[in-house]
């Protein structure tokens, strides 16, 4: 485990509480204003349920844009093992974590319990079904569900 100093300590206390807060408080508009105190980046008209959980270790890669609709217990994770150089014999502890920012685009829709990994982008006005978990990035205007999320349906443009 690296050594941190005070400071680093305190920042990473504060992230903590603000995220025990905005993932359980009423009425939604707090819950945003909460989670913009932990550096994540959200527009307008932007609705978070209860029990979201936006990774503590990086909340400022995560962008959200106007008028997306993130629904109840959802997970959002900046960071996760880097297993390129794992095997046998070693220890799961010991591998570094990969980062990547996470980009929820306009008038999107997550479903509940979906997750989201690192380096995804949700396409504008596109919808993940509930408990999907989205590996890569995701077009605009479409339906993506499963485990991994795939995409399942595409809205065409109106002639």
């Amino acid at each position: 485990m690296k050594n941190r100093t005070p400071t680093q300590i305190i920042a990473g206390l504060w992230k903590r509480l603000m995220h025990h807060f905005a993932r359980h408080c009423f009425p939604g508009v707090v819950r945003v204003f909460f989670h913009r105190l932990r550096g994540v980046h959200i527009g307008r008209n932007v609705l978070i349920g209860l029990d979201v959980h936006i990774d503590d270790d990086s909340p400022q890669m995560v962008y959200i844009e106007d008028n997306v609709f993130l629904t109840t217990g959802c997970m959002l994770l900046t960071h996760q093992r880097d297993l390129s150089t794992y095997g046998r014999g070693k220890w799961i502890g010991d591998q570094p974590f990969k980062k990547g920012k996470i980009v929820i685009k306009e008038g999107a829709h997550i479903g509940i319990g979906t997750i989201i990994m690192p380096g995804v982008t949700i396409g504008k006005g596109a919808i993940i079904g509930a408990g999907s978990v989205v590996t890569r990035d995701i077009p605009e205007y479409c339906v993506a569900a499963g485990c991994p999320a795939k995409v399942i349906k595409e809205f065409l443009d109106e002639l």
